[in-house]
């Protein structure tokens, strides 16, 4: 069953959801990130850096989860475009299809792109609705819980006029 309701992060002093999901998960994490992301050099090239929307999964390490899914996420440099909409779009499809691949029943999302990526809040949410369900409608059974986890009340309010 999907969660309804979003939640609101309780890390309010850090810059980004990211920043405060690399401080609680620990140096492991950050670790296995830089480890991850050797290999892929070595592999396509020292200058390649991972790909928007094309999702890489690590271990949780000190956090209440098995597993954490890390996207890179659209930026909007002067305006939005149906291209970075499908980007974002493509974010929540390609961690949602990781996460049945690798047999994961929940999974919770953060806002992708909404903050120092200057992906406009509401669209965003729009976008993250529209794109979990459709997935969820074209996976029955796939995925026992996704959580929207917002961390502006901004972002709260859109959730809850969306879901």
């Amino acid at each position: 069953m999907t969660q309804k309701k979003p939640y609101t992060h309780k890390c309010r002093n850090r810059r980004s959801i990211g920043n405060c999901i690399h401080t609680f998960a620990g140096v492991q994490l950050r670790a296995e990130c830089s480890r991850q992301m050797d290999q892929l050099r070595i592999k396509n090239g020292p200058a390649y850096e991972q790909p928007t929307a094309v999702p890489m999964l690590t271990d949780a390490y000190n956090l209440p989860a098995k597993k954490v899914v890390h996207v890179v996420g659209p930026i909007v440099q002067y305006r939005l475009t149906p291209a970075l909409e499908q980007n974002l779009a493509d974010c929540y499809k390609n961690t949602l299809d990781m996460c049945a691949e690798n047999e994961l029943k929940s999974v919770a999302f953060c806002c992708i792109s909404t903050g120092v990526f200057h992906f406009p809040n509401r669209r965003a949410a729009e976008i993250a609705v529209t794109t979990v369900e459709d997935w969820l409608a074209s996976h029955p059974g796939k995925m026992k819980r996704v959580i929207f986890n917002v961390f502006k009340d901004e972002d709260k309010k859109y959730y809850e006029e969306l879901i």
